[in-house]
């Protein structure tokens, strides 16, 4: 399993407002918490985040295709900040694949692991930071595949979050990067 096909850029979010926000407003988006959100708030709240120095946000597509959402982000300019297992090197980040009616069997394991790769890419990331709500089975499993230890529960403003970390050594060690070892 590699990323091959899979790109990230930067979120156009004129160009794209309308898909994004189909994807944060769908039923299987309940854990992104904008599943009221009109269109023009799903604007500004992106809009914020592309004026935000240490908030960004990406389209990701697969074979040219879009396909999800990511956002990367320094934690110690986020709902994060004060936590003290915060560290030098850390980069928080979220991920939202598009809703479909039609699985692929291995496909967000794939974006996953692009997304991951993206963090990693920048040689001064230590760490992966994740905060999911805690009741997101999915995702626990998943961040279990890619490295992520679970550090414990914090509370924020619209959930109780798992805080979670992966190294860059868990990461390329991890079933996700090396899927035979994980079998």
């Amino acid at each position: 399993m590699t990323s091959t096909g899979i790109t990230l850029e930067p979120l156009d979010v004129e160009a794209h407002v309308g898909r994004l926000h189909a994807w944060v407003t769908h039923p299987g988006s309940v854990y992104w918490e904008m599943p009221e959100a009109s269109v023009e708030e799903v604007a500004q709240e992106y809009t914020q985040m592309r004026d935000n120095p240490h908030h960004h946000a990406w389209l990701g597509r697969v074979d040219g295709e879009p396909a999800f959402l990511a956002e990367t982000y320094d934690p110690a300019h986020s709902l994060l900040a004060g936590t003290p297992e915060l560290r030098e090197g850390d980069l928080g980040m979220h991920v939202l694949v598009a809703p479909t009616d039609q699985p692929v069997p291995g496909f967000t394991r794939r974006v996953f692991r692009a997304v991951m790769e993206h963090c990693f890419a920048d040689p001064a990331v230590r760490r992966v930071v994740v905060d999911p709500d805690v009741r997101n089975d999915k995702i626990k499993v998943l961040n279990a595949q890619a490295g992520f230890e679970v550090e414990r529960a914090i509370t924020l403003p619209a959930k109780t979050a798992a805080l979670s970390f992966c190294t860059r050594e868990a990461f390329l060690a991890s079933p996700l990067v090396r899927p035979e070892e994980g079998a």
